[in-house]
């Protein structure tokens, strides 16, 4: 089960357009929807009215989606669940929906997530995967969050499969913060290559190595744009590179050859 929840985990909007480039890129079966009147708070989030060409109005509620896909070619199935993080009845809500999940035999449970931080964007986007329980995370290689303080919906979630002991992990892109407004399409990308090699299956990319690159530019002409700005972008990129030179070993490049291996043996199944 892959989970995205825009609002407060979703900084840039990159999370849940992880999520939602997953949904256009595979065959997704409507599994259900939450009941809106329960969990939201209809004057924090708040209904959307669409007019079509022939001025046909429309109402659109906050609600979270659960969607499947069958993946054929690989040894399990997804369950992808999005949506606007809910306003009320936390406990009820993540009850219910990892009540779904144990129904419909999920193995492991992926939140994705991303927040603001003091990074460039110049960089590769830092990510961070971390489990909600110590032997699971000993089985990946992953690490256990270190994070005290107010938590969002993911992290109720993450608390909420530790306690019926399902098997979770959480995976965190940074976005500068001095550029928030979405989207990020360079951190969408950052969460979903790591989606990549958490699972070992390849995702088709589409357009959005492209779009990541232009984001870049966009943002390297407004930050020049403003003396003061480019000196901090300068100033986070010498802190960046100083903090990941002791970190420099060929592990990143044997990821990128792996991925490399999963999307050139999908092109060619002979391989």
């Amino acid at each position: 089960m892959i989970l995205a929840f825009s609002g407060w985990n979703d900084a840039g909007e990159a999370a849940s357009a992880a999520l939602e480039h997953l949904a256009s890129i595979w065959p997704v079966q409507a599994i259900g929807e939450f009941d809106t009147e329960e969990f939201y708070d209809y004057q924090n989030n708040r209904p959307i009215v669409s007019v079509d060409e022939s001025f046909n109005r429309s109402l659109t509620w906050p609600t979270t989606t659960v969607r499947g896909v069958s993946l054929p070619n690989y040894d399990r199935d997804l369950i992808l669940v999005s949506g606007v993080e809910p306003s009320l009845k936390w406990r009820s809500f993540v009850g219910q929906l990892l009540d779904l999940g144990e129904d419909l035999d999920i193995s492991m449970v992926v939140c994705l997530g991303s927040l603001l931080a003091d990074v460039p964007h110049t960089r590769p986007i830092p990510v961070t995967a971390t489990a909600a329980r110590p032997e699971f995370g000993e089985r990946l290689g992953l690490e256990m969050s270190r994070y005290e303080g107010p938590t969002g919906i993911l992290g109720a979630i993450q608390d909420a499969c530790n306690q019926r002991e399902i098997d979770a992990l959480s995976i965190w892109a940074a976005i500068p913060h001095y550029v928030s407004s979405p989207p990020c399409p360079k951190a969408t990308l950052s969460l979903l290559n790591h989606l990549e090699d958490l699972l070992e299956l390849s995702i088709d990319l589409g357009e959005l190595p492209e779009d990541a690159k232009a984001w870049e530019i966009g943002v390297d002409q407004l930050s020049q744009e403003d003396s003061e700005i480019a000196d901090y972008v300068k100033s986070l990129e010498e802190s960046k590179d100083e903090a990941d030179l002791p970190e420099a070993t060929g592990e990143a490049i044997a990821r990128e050859f792996e991925r490399y291996l999963r999307r050139r043996g999908e092109d060619n199944p002979q391989i």
